[in-house]
C-alpha cells in the first residue's frame, strides 16, 4: 500500500472524479493492484469509481468463475467476457509471429474499447518492479533502447491515462498480500507460460543476482529512482 500511495502521488494518477478500469486477468498481480485501489478508493478525500475489466483469453472459458464470486462479494462493478485472443495468437495462421505480441495487441485494443465503452478516464495496469526491470533489459539486449515502463501515460489526446500504480512495488511483497487478503488467484491456462522473452530475461536476471552480492537489491533500486525521476521531468 505504502509503494502505491508512493506511486499514485509522484506520477497524479488519481484525481477527483476518476473513473477506473481495472485490467484484472486473475494472476496475483492484477489482482493485488484491484485490492490496493479498492482500499486507497476509502480512503481518499474525492469520489474515486472503479471497475473491473476481464478478458478470458479463451483457453479456458470458466476459469474466471471464483473471481466473479469474489467481485460480487466485494461489490465491485465488472465487465467480463470471453475472448479468443489466446486461441487466434496461436492459430496456425499465426504460426511466424510471436503468439504473445498478437494477444497482447488484441487485448490492448479491447480494453481501450471497453474504456470507451464506459466512459472510464483511466486504466490501471498490473506491472510491478520486477517488470520494470525485465522491460529495462530487454528494450536494451533486445530493441537496442534504453527504457523502462511509463508510471503515468496519456492516450487519445488525454481522454484516457494509462497507469501502473504498482510499478514501485516488488514481487516478493506482492505475493505476500495476495496471500494475507486471501484473493482468488487462478493460474495461467496459457500453452506459452513461462516460455517467453520475459520469462527467459527472468531467468537470466536470476544468475545475475546469484553471481554478485546485492544485485537484485542495486538494479531494483537503481531502476525505481530512475523511474521517478523520469517521471518528475517528463512534460505530461
Amino acid at each position: 500500500m505504502k509503494s502505491v500511495g508512493r506511486a499514485a502521488h509522484k506520477a497524479g494518477m488519481i484525481r477527483p472524479g476518476c473513473r477506473v478500469g481495472v485490467a484484472v486477468s486473475g494472476g496475483v498481480d492484477s489482482l493485488v493492484l484491484l485490492k490496493c485501489l479498492q482500499i486507497r478508493q476509502a480512503v481518499v478525500p474525492f469520489p474515486l469509481e472503479l471497475m473491473t475489466l476481464h478478458l478470458n483469453a479463451g483457453f479456458a472459458p470458466l476459469s474466471h468463475a471464483p473471481l466473479r464470486t469474489w467481485l460480487a462479494g466485494e461489490g465491485i462493478a465488472a465487465h467480463m467476457e470471453v475472448t479468443t485472443h489466446g486461441l487466434e495468437a496461436h492459430s496456425e495462421e499465426n504460426r511466424n509471429r510471436s503468439a504473445c505480441f498478437r494477444c497482447a495487441w488484441l487485448r490492448r485494443k479491447r480494453l481501450f474499447e471497453l474504456c470507451a465503452q464506459y466512459s472510464l478516464t483511466h486504466l490501471a495496469l498490473g506491472h510491478n518492479a520486477d517488470d520494470l526491470v525485465e522491460t529495462f533489459f530487454l528494450n536494451l539486449c533486445r530493441n537496442g533502447r534504453v527504457d523502462g515502463m511509463s508510471m503515468c501515460e496519456p492516450f487519445f489526446g488525454g481522454k484516457l491515462t494509462l497507469i501502473r500504480p504498482l510499478l514501485l512495488a516488488e514481487k516478493k511483497y506482492i505475493l505476500a498480500a495476495a496471500r494475507g487478503w486471501r484473493l482468488p488467484v487462478f493460474a495461467n491456462p496459457c500453452p506459452s507460460a513461462g516460455r517467453t522473452a520475459r520469462s527467459d530475461m527472468a531467468e537470466n536476471l536470476q544468475c545475475l543476482y546469484k553471481t554478485t552480492p546485492n544485485a537484485r537489491r542495486c538494479v531494483t533500486n537503481a531502476l525505481l529512482r530512475w523511474q521517478l525521476e523520469k517521471n518528475q521531468t517528463s512534460p505530461d
